[in-house]
């Protein structure tokens, strides 16, 4: 039995600006939909991604912001850095550590993302 990982809360502010953000760097705005007044349910993927993200009201006790050690993986990590810049978003610069290169931002209420170059092993 395959036991996949397909959908993660991430706890928001303001679920409109959020999700501005979310699509402008390039994931995919999959659904929103507002259940009732107490519940909102907004589904994005990243490009290529099986597996999303969600956000909205209702959905999550966690507080805003708490989010960290999200991490998605890219051919390139320049590349990314430069989608992240050309978007407006504050990433850091690539650093190359043993075990892929890396770029870092956070998100409007300071959720923190990692993205990941593989490293090439021969």
């Amino acid at each position: 039995m395959d036991w996949k990982i397909e959908l993660i809360a991430i706890p928001v502010t303001d679920v409109d600006r959020a999700k501005d953000f979310y699509t402008k760097i390039g994931f995919n705005a999959d659904h929103d939909h507002r259940v009732d007044e107490k519940l909102r349910f907004v589904q994005l993927t990243p490009p290529g991604s099986g597996c999303s993200i969600c956000i909205g009201e209702g959905l999550t006790e966690a507080a805003p912001g708490s989010v960290r050690g999200m991490q998605m993986v890219v051919a390139s990590a320049e590349d990314a850095y430069q989608q992240l810049v050309a978007a407006g978003v504050e990433a850091k610069p690539v650093e190359t550590l043993d075990w892929g290169k890396f770029t870092f931002f956070a998100d409007p209420d300071g959720n923190q993302w990692a993205i990941q170059e593989l490293p090439k092993y021969n």
